[in-house]
């Protein structure tokens, strides 16, 4: 069984109190020029139990929501988020049919409705996009992941930005929860191109102003774009996930399944009370197919948890799995932001070497599940980022 987790923020209003003022109708009104110097609180934030949402342009996400989470205190918000969304009508969001489902769930965070947008397909494939509403002088936000079919996708975002420059929006943002053709971000071999660049460009020259992206492959891929990009984390939602399953520290040990992805698992065992580290030792010898050699580190009798930015076809991870267990780990975990899951990933990750797969739905899951999944929500992550984009506040400011 599938299990969605969406993490909710909460914060107190009382410190800001005599910053607001009311309408008639009894919302709360925050001056613009003030919204910034709000002062954040940080408190205990906890998941809050959701209704199933429904997408205009697509299907419900068909999920249960889990309950009774807490981040680590991590991430904090300005408060009174709804009230002052419903006053802001410059801030316009519309969805791809890439992942429906998930900006159904951010725009409810904002208070907001998706924009009506018409997306559909010719017979011979080509893409067709019409706005059905003004965004003349609006800052528009186009949520679309570059997911598999990713060629599909990115056209489709292509011409949705197109779309919203010649109706006059005043910024464009690209949101792209999961960022295709990030592991092409360099040359290992002679005669090779360098599509994240590529894509990079074309995004630019499409008219995007500026994107939003979570956990891309390797940081340097932001250098690509010639515009401002915000990278999001997705950490905290996997953090609070696991801070529930009360594990004890001294049992804990996080492992990276390869030498490129060390500093991304310390920084994730820094968070669970400075866990040890392990690392898995590959040699790959060619894409997608990866042979494990050794392990660097201590796993025997404990709870491994592998952290990486994504599962594909499930190769890398299967084989780590395999060795912590021959080392004589109690149970492992695999972690992981995008569930890109092409096959045949299903099979090898329900094989039995895993107690639990946790992954994020930066990626659309629905289709791919088997009993070890967990799908953890990152709605109300890229929610935040949006608003405080919106709003000129600190991104950054979310992860410290």
């Amino acid at each position: 069984m599938v299990t969605m987790a969406s993490v909710a923020f909460s914060g107190s209003a009382s410190a800001s109190a005599n910053l607001v003022s009311r309408n008639s109708e009894g919302f709360s009104i925050v001056p613009r020029r003030l919204r910034c110097s709000l002062p954040y609180t940080r408190s205990a934030v906890r998941c809050r139990l959701v209704d199933p949402l429904t997408s205009n342009n697509g299907t419900p996400t068909g999920f249960p929501f889990a309950s009774n989470r807490t981040l680590p205190g991590n991430l904090m918000e300005l408060s009174l988020r709804d009230d002052r969304s419903k006053f802001d009508t410059s801030l316009r969001i519309f969805s791809g049919t890439a992942n429906p489902s998930l900006s159904q769930e951010i725009a409810g965070y904002l208070g907001l409705e998706l924009g009506k947008i018409n997306i559909k397909r010719f017979a011979d494939g080509e893409i067709y996009v019409q706005l059905q509403e003004s965004v003349r002088g609006c800052d528009v936000y186009l949520i679309q992941p570059t997911c598999p079919p990713a060629n599909e996708n990115l056209m489709e975002l292509l011409i949705m930005i197109d779309a919203c420059r010649r109706a006059s929006a005043k910024t464009i943002t690209a949101v792209i929860p999961y960022f295709g053709y990030a592991r092409a971000d360099r040359k290992t071999q002679g005669r090779e191109s360098i599509a994240a660049k590529l894509v990079a460009n074309l995004i630019t020259e499409a008219g995007a102003n500026r994107v939003i992206s979570c956990d891309l492959h390797s940081g340097q891929s932001m250098g690509y774009f010639d515009i401002p990009v915000d990278h999001v984390y997705g950490q905290p939602v996997i953090l609070d996930y696991l801070a529930s399953k009360t594990i004890s520290s001294n049992d804990l040990v996080v492992v990276s399944p390869d030498v490129g992805g060390v500093a991304r698992a310390r920084a994730f065992a820094k968070k669970l009370s400075d866990a040890p580290l392990a690392i898995v030792d590959k040699r790959r010898h060619g894409h997608n197919i990866a042979e494990v050699m050794n392990l660097i580190g201590d796993v025997k009798g404990k709870v491994a948890v592998m952290v990486d930015d994504m599962i594909d076809t499930a190769g890398t991870i299967e084989k780590g799995a395999a060795l912590l267990h021959q080392e004589g780990a109690r149970e492992v975990y695999a972690c992981s932001t995008h569930a890109v899951f092409s096959p045949p990933a299903i099979e090898r990750l329900s094989s039995g070497l895993f107690q639990e797969v946790i992954v994020t739905n930066t990626i659309p899951a629905s289709e791919q599940s088997f009993p070890q999944l967990t799908v953890l929500s990152v709605a109300n992550l890229l929610g935040e980022t949006i608003w405080r984009v919106h709003d000129d506040c600190s991104v950054s400011s979310i992860f410290l």
